[in-house]
């Protein structure tokens, strides 16, 4: 009779039978895992390659950056100057409208009967003046022959000019009746954008309270924007410490950026600053003037204005991937000498070196504080370093200036 071999005898047979080739498995995966180094020995590892830019003090743009919104040089409220029904809409609303141009037509006929009326009013005046002068030329002749008393000329001379003063009454009455009349026709009386109507056709309009619409000049357009008490302040103590340096001509220029992100071929200048600051917001009022004959530019319109023409004279700037932020502040990496000390036989070390930022210049920082002029600054391999670090650099790159077409 014959019994089933132990699973354990089974198992140190295989083991046994298959021990060569396992041997030989085992040592690839060793070989894979640990090299052919033995075991506890690190693998070697050369400094940190990086890349590094030299900064240099230059003159740079000084750019300041704001939201602004567009506003009509020149708008005006159009309201009826007389009470009636509006019959009739003679434009198109949101349309570039001129001056003169017919937009609302109120219901004329009772102004027809009061300029006809009028008429006959200054006929009658007119004809009574007439009679008044007749009578006068009929009473001096007798009142010099002293047929007729003082008291009678006196009478008919102020006769005649009371006659006289009725008729330019009775003008006067009919111009203002004429000119209520022109007033059913209400014009515009600029060159403009018509924005929408207020009153439908059939509707009564007030002359005391009655808006139609609004027109509103194109060109030149606002464009306005607040400057917060701390940014004034920083632009008045740059100026005093000659960091910041205004134009020369005392001419600010602005450039728009549209919110699909297009640049307005036009530039603009400020032209107004208010003196002093609102309450309500804490902020500075400034105005800028741009030309918009192609009526690219509407009222109301969200734009970011760039404030040009003032300049850093001696400007040190580095990429903004350069600065980086630690619990400290923040900082950039200056390749410096290596020490005989330092391990690895490296050239170079990293040394951290704190620095204070101001404006952005394009894609670049502005440095205040920390850099000096000819600092190798490391400018991409930043993030796997470590103070005194020893580095190698894979590519310098020219002297940082400021970004080109910035102004």
């Amino acid at each position: 009779m014959t019994y089933p071999r132990p699973a354990a005898e089974g198992a140190r047979l295989r083991f046994a039978v298959g021990g060569a080739a396992f041997s030989t498995v085992l040592a690839g995966v060793l070989l894979m895992l640990g090299g052919c180094k033995p075991a506890g020995v690190p693998p070697a590892t050369g400094p940190a390659q990086v890349t590094a830019q030299k900064v240099a003090a230059h003159e740079a743009p000084a750019t300041m950056e704001f939201v602004g919104q567009t506003e009509s040089d020149h708008e005006v409220e159009i309201r009826s100057r007389v009470s009636g029904f509006l019959i009739k809409r003679d434009y198109v609303e949101g349309a570039v409208v001129k001056t003169g141009q017919v937009l609302f037509e109120i219901d004329h006929e009772p102004f027809l009967v009061q300029v006809d009326a009028a008429k006959a009013e200054l006929a009658q005046q007119t004809a009574r003046l007439g009679r008044a002068k007749a009578n006068l030329a009929r009473v001096q002749p007798l009142a010099e022959q002293n047929a007729l008393s003082k008291k009678d000329l006196d009478d008919a001379v102020a006769s005649e000019h009371e006659a006289a003063a009725a008729v330019d009454g009775a003008k006067a009455n009919l111009a203002a009746k004429q000119l209520d009349l022109s007033y059913t026709y209400v014009r515009s009386p600029l060159d403009g954008v018509a924005s929408f109507a207020s009153q439908m056709d059939g509707a009564y309009v007030n002359a005391q309270n009655s808006m139609l619409t609004t027109v509103s000049a194109l060109s030149p357009m606002r464009v306005n924007f607040s400057v917060s008490e701390n940014q004034m302040l920083q632009l008045q103590n740059g100026r005093k410490s000659g960091r910041l340096t205004p134009p020369s001509n005392g001419q600010y220029e602005v450039e728009m950026t549209l919110s699909d992100g297009s640049t307005y071929p036009q530039r603009g200048r400020i032209t107004f600053a208010d003196s002093t600051y609102s309450q309500q917001t804490g902020t500075f009022l400034v105005r800028a003037e741009v030309q918009n004959a192609q009526s690219q530019l509407r009222p109301g319109q969200f734009v970011r204005a760039r404030v040009l023409g003032a300049s850093f004279p001696s400007a040190i700037v580095v990429p903004q991937q350069a600065v980086m932020h630690g619990p400290k502040g923040d900082f950039v990496y200056v390749v410096e000498p290596a020490d005989k000390d330092t391990k690895e036989g490296a050239q170079y070390k990293a040394e951290q070196r704190p620095v204070t930022v101001g404006e952005t210049v394009g894609d670049q920082w502005l440095v205040n504080e920390g850099l000096r002029d000819g600092d190798n600054v490391v400018v991409d391999g930043a993030m796997k370093l470590s103070a005194g670090a020893p580095i190698g650099i894979s590519k310098q790159l020219p002297a940082a200036t400021a970004a080109a077409g910035t102004n």
